[in-house]
């Protein structure tokens, strides 16, 4: 009798085990679950959307400053895998109180090939462009949850545009964007392009853009159809050529601009490392203010140190004032080194990086240009400085320094000290 008790229980025991195993296994199979979708929602979030069963909210449109529109209000986003995983609508709508006009998007893209390496995108699009901005058709969206340039800029031109593209992978390593476009430009500011003795103040354009992007170090796979960068590799390679003709869909002008731009990273440690940007575009024919370059100033026009104070950004000339230059032909150098984070305690631990950046630029035919004064770089821009981020809450404080070939008789004119905001989800 005693026999058949203790098997009983050796029974007993060997089931409660296997129960609380499975109850285990089952927790741990949740807990990693919830710790995948946590993990998702913050790659997500870092990226500027806030996913749901069908449509991405884009974070992007809730809320903006600037001096034209000053306040801007939004809402937009993307349809997601769960509605189409062929297909994308994309929209938004945006307000601003000062300006007391409605901004919209909507654009649509469809998948042509079944591996995701073609699709083709049709947009339409009413709202603002800073001037002298220019972007790269095949750069990855860029978001940041405090976009300090945005803050000062007012120098802005309304635009209509309707485009049609077609987005191909060559090879792992090489995306291709080829956009044809029309658009009507119409500046917020006072300003007029003379061409054979006719002045413009608003006109039309037709473009052809074809954008470049290899990056022979990274590594790429195939994944849901759709091919992601998993090892990042430098250097990065961008080349864009855009083509505006005359004559066609009403277009008023003729010009030619080539970009080129180049990143490359040393990487010491895995926080600690240089990182350098070569930019250069070079435009030819008649090509108005919107469409040259600026070399993307951040420095407020203001008297004193103090109200010049404000927010640096990652790639911007922290010296140099909003609408001081403008250039048909530029090319930027940027140096940023960074230092191994001081770990004073598992939550203070502030990064030192060290500046330099230099531009030299020029315009032809200058004179066409009226209604507002600005000069040309020709004498090479210089400052370099230092940040120290991450001191609390993400923020930090930036010092940088305007010297060289443009170096102002005031000194407090070449001193730009600013915050610095650095987050990472």
């Amino acid at each position: 009798m005693g026999k058949y008790f203790v098997t009983a229980l050796c029974i007993l025991f060997v089931l409660r085990m296997q129960s609380q195993t499975h109850i285990a296994s089952k927790d741990s199979v949740e807990v990693q679950q919830d710790t995948l979708i946590k993990k998702d929602l913050l790659k997500n979030l870092g990226n500027g959307y806030f996913p749901t069963k069908y449509f991405d909210i884009d974070l992007r449109y809730f809320i903006k400053y600037n001096q034209y529109e000053g306040f801007r209000t939004g809402f937009g986003g993307v349809t997601n895998d769960g509605f189409s995983e062929k297909y994308r609508v994309r929209s938004y709508v945006a307000y601003g109180f000062r300006d007391d006009k409605f901004k919209f998007g909507v654009s649509g893209s469809a998948r042509l090939v079944e591996s995701g390496k073609t699709w083709l995108h049709l947009a339409y699009t009413d709202d603002l462009q800073e001037a002298g901005s220019s972007n790269f058709l095949t750069d990855k969206r860029f978001f940041s949850f405090f976009e300090p340039r945005l803050l000062n800029i007012d120098l802005f031109y309304k635009y209509i545009k309707q485009s049609i593209a077609i987005e191909h992978v060559i090879a792992p390593k090489i995306l291709s964007e080829l956009q044809l476009a029309t658009s009507n430009i119409n500046p917020t500011y006072n300003y007029q392009y003379i061409n054979n003795g006719k002045s413009y103040s608003e006109f039309n354009l037709s473009t052809a853009i074809l954008s470049l992007q290899f990056n022979p170090f990274s590594e790429y796979k195939l994944i849901k159809n759709r091919l992601k960068e998993t090892s990042i590799g430098f250097p990065k390679f961008s080349v864009q050529l855009t083509q505006a003709a005359s004559g066609i869909f009403k277009s008023e002008f003729n010009f030619t601009k080539l970009d080129f731009r180049t990143i490359y990273e040393i990487r010491y440690q895995p926080e600690s490392f240089t990182r350098f940007v070569l930019t250069s575009g070079f435009a030819d024919g008649n090509t108005p203010l919107s469409h040259l370059y600026h070399a993307y100033p951040n420095n407020i026009n203001k008297i004193t140190i103090r109200s010049r104070f404000s927010v640096a950004g990652i790639e911007s000339f922290e010296t140099m004032y909003f609408n001081e230059f403008f250039s048909d032909r530029l090319t930027t150098v940027q140096f940023r080194h960074y230092f191994k984070p001081f770990n004073f305690t598992n939550r203070f631990k502030p990064q030192l990086v060290l500046i330099s950046r230099f531009a030299i630029g020029n315009m032809s035919n200058i004179d066409k240009h009226q209604g507002i004064t600005f000069g040309t770089l020709n004498k090479g821009y210089t400052e370099s400085g230092f940040e120290i981020n991450k001191l609390i809450f993400g923020f930090g404080f930036s010092g940088t320094y305007r010297y060289g070939g443009y170096h102002l008789p005031n000194f407090e004119d070449n001193i730009a000290l600013k915050f610095t905001f650095n987050l990472t989800l």
